[in-house]
């Protein structure tokens, strides 16, 4: 899928052996845990930790993900787990890519559709995308 736009976060995460499959590669399920604490760490970085928008009332939830895998990781690869954002109306759109440090191959592409949740109703996010404003206005 990649992207147009600079990414606004990097993290860097190790392959732990305990993720791989029975192929000796990273288990495709495990790249749903690489993209959620990715965004975990972006929101935390900043200064928004998870946990205070829960208990703000706001409860951001994943509504759609898109995932193409490209190439495998295997035990030893550190890898940079990329991203940028944008918003379509009441939804927040990651544009996220995971690819090997070393070898600089794309592992991973998704796109990650998170909505907020308010007294178990869908609302615009406004919250949210005051937040994170100056990454919503970039050209």
């Amino acid at each position: 899928m990649g992207n147009s736009k600079e990414y606004i976060f990097t993290l860097e995460i190790a392959v732990r052996d305990y993720e791989l499959d029975s192929e000796g590669i990273v288990n495709n399920a495990v790249y749903l845990h690489y993209l959620e604490h990715t965004r975990h760490a972006f929101v935390k970085q900043e200064g928004i930790p998870f946990g205070s928008l829960t208990s703000d009332g706001l409860v951001p939830v994943v509504r759609r993900m898109e995932i193409d895998y490209y190439t495998p990781l295997r035990t030893g690869d550190v890898m940079l787990s990329r991203l940028w954002i944008e918003r379509k109306g009441p939804r927040f759109i990651f544009y996220q890519d995971i690819f090997n440090r070393d070898g600089g191959e794309l592992v991973v592409s998704a796109v990650v559709t998170i909505v907020c949740m308010e007294n178990g109703r869908i609302n615009r996010g406004d919250d949210l995308a005051a937040r994170i404003a100056k990454y919503l206005d970039r050209p």
